[in-house]
């Protein structure tokens, strides 16, 4: 049987954490920490802590020379802003959440810049 509690101060669910080999259970939101039975909590009671990603973790790198597979050439449909070109290469992607369209991106065939549009 294992033991969950809520904090009586703030009612928050609160955390099993082990401090000098004795087990704790501590409330994340206001610090409250009672002792816990070690009988009475379960062995599967396990807290996950989460992950915090660094930005350079969210980042994705498209490779410079190498195109995806969806990609395709397209002339006349948009303009180069740079040098003019109007015979670029499009592909998209899913950059943000499932439910947001696709970024599409694009590459002059003339000068090479890429830029990207949202839909």
């Amino acid at each position: 049987m294992s033991q969950i509690m809520f904090c009586p101060k703030c009612g928050s669910l609160m955390k099993p954490r082990r401090i000098n080999g004795r087990l704790y259970m501590i409330c994340p939101k206001c610090g409250y920490k009672v002792e816990a039975d070690p009988k009475k909590v379960s062995s599967s009671l396990k807290m996950k802590e989460t992950i915090q990603h660094t930005p350079k973790d969210k980042t994705i790198v498209v490779d410079g020379e190498a195109l995806p597979p969806t990609a395709q050439v397209l002339k006349g449909v948009t303009v180069c802003p740079k040098c003019g070109n109007d015979e670029v290469i499009v592909w998209m992607m899913q950059t943000r959440a499932a439910d947001e369209p696709p970024t599409r991106f694009y590459r002059c065939t003339k000068c090479g810049y890429t830029w990207r549009e949202y839909a």
